[in-house]
């Protein structure tokens, strides 16, 4: 793996990923990024994670880039000691194991933090840890997606069954909030010379997701029942397919674009028609002003409405598919997509700069179980012996 410059603003940093699936190791990740030495602690068949795809391992190469292989039974007291001499000279420590799981192992934030008061401990749980819930377990599909209203709203209309999400679609954005609580919680023992427990949950992540209409709920005006693609009501913040096949999302909220809109598709004549020409005549006209722009759109390629609706400065995007990521050179020269320092492949990247500081080069995922574990330990001040010993017992697997 690659060796993290020293410029590198976390990388005086020393992190335990003891977490799986997926959000826990995601924010070890970001860490990573920016430098943090993170060692990854695996039991002994390996984490989960590794095998979430049969036959492919791209999760796991993803969202255990820059790190450490340690593989650690923490069932036996002898790996839970390892791991105590090894929190002595860490920063932060990540799970997400469930709560009756961390309490029976002895890893429980209660323990840690009174025996070693400078780390911080960050924890992610499906939904909190306190309320009838705290020990149910839960993935970003059920915690996050479903549990939040977002799998209702976002169906193709209210008559249609909930969506279902892909992998890590909530994950990856709690692992951010799980991120900035370390960072935040790392300010503050630098100013107090003390660590302690930093905590977020899929749940909540999920709820914040989908705020505004969380929010117009409680305040008594749920958002109106979800019509169908042709029967939007406004017809100017739509989607529309292209003579290719091709879909584009239009968001248009100033009222002034419509015009320009309207240019674009080469029908200016609709700006004028009193049908149209004002917002509330659209809503009520919505049908009839989809079914031209249907029309239009699908007479012309996309790259075709690209070029016109960038001329007059629409708001718009294609609908992306997977396929375009590898050529979409706006990812590559923002840095949403870098490769890695192996030379081959891209991964991508997390999406925070810091201006004028870089990021590490990412190396790929360890491929085997407990790759580092006699380095670790070795650095850690264990003798050759004591290593032997452990890997003897089955305490420990280098691979």
């Amino acid at each position: 793996m690659s060796q993290p410059s020293a410029d590198l603003p976390l990388s005086a940093l020393r992190v335990l990923d003891c977490a799986s699936y997926i959000a826990g190791p995601a924010a070890a990740t970001v860490l990573s990024d920016f430098g943090a030495d993170v060692i990854k602690i695996e039991p002994p068949e390996g984490d989960p994670f590794r095998r979430l795809v049969p036959g492919v391992s791209y999760p796991w190469d993803l969202d255990s880039r820059n790190k450490r292989s340690l593989s650690l039974d923490l069932k036996r007291p002898e790996g839970i000691a390892v791991l105590h001499r090894l929190l002595a000279t860490t920063d932060v420590f990540i799970t997400n194991l469930p709560l009756p799981a961390r309490r029976r192992l002895g890893i429980d934030a209660h323990t840690l933090c009174a025996a070693f008061p400078r780390l911080i401990y960050a924890s992610m749980t499906a939904y909190g840890e306190s309320g009838d819930e705290a020990d149910k377990t839960g993935f970003d599909a059920t915690a996050y997606w479903a549990r939040s209203g977002l799998a209702d709203l976002v169906k193709a209309d209210h008559t249609s069954a909930p969506t279902r999400s892909v992998t890590g679609m909530g994950d990856h954005p709690s692992a951010m909030a799980l991120y900035g609580a370390i960072m935040t919680a790392l300010y503050l023992r630098e100013r107090s010379g003390r660590g302690g427990e930093v905590r977020s949950s899929l749940m909540a992540n999920g709820l914040w997701a989908n705020g505004s209409f969380a929010q117009a709920a409680l305040n008594g005006t749920p958002p109106p029942l979800r019509a169908p693609r042709e029967q939007a009501p406004n017809p100017i913040a739509n989607i529309y397919q292209c003579a290719d096949g091709r879909w584009i999302n239009i968001t248009i909220l100033n009222e002034r674009q419509f015009p320009a809109l309207c240019e674009a598709l080469e029908r200016p004549e609709l700006a004028g028609d009193p049908r149209f020409a004002t917002a509330d005549a659209r809503a009520i006209h919505h049908d009839a002003l989809i079914a031209v722009f249907d029309q239009r759109f699908v007479s012309m390629p996309l790259a075709h409405w690209r070029e016109r609706l960038d001329a007059v400065g629409i708001t718009f995007s294609l609908i992306g598919s997977l396929a375009d990521l590898a050529t979409d050179a706006q990812m590559r020269a923002v840095g949403a997509l870098v490769p890695y320092a192996e030379g081959e492949g891209l991964t991508v990247n997390s999406p925070i700069e810091l201006v004028g500081r870089p990021k590490r080069v990412p190396s790929r995922a360890p491929e085997t179980v407990g790759r580092d574990s006699r380095l670790v330990l070795s650095e850690a001040g264990f003798t050759p012996a004591e290593i032997d010993a452990l890997c003897e017992s089955g305490t420990v697997r280098q691979s």
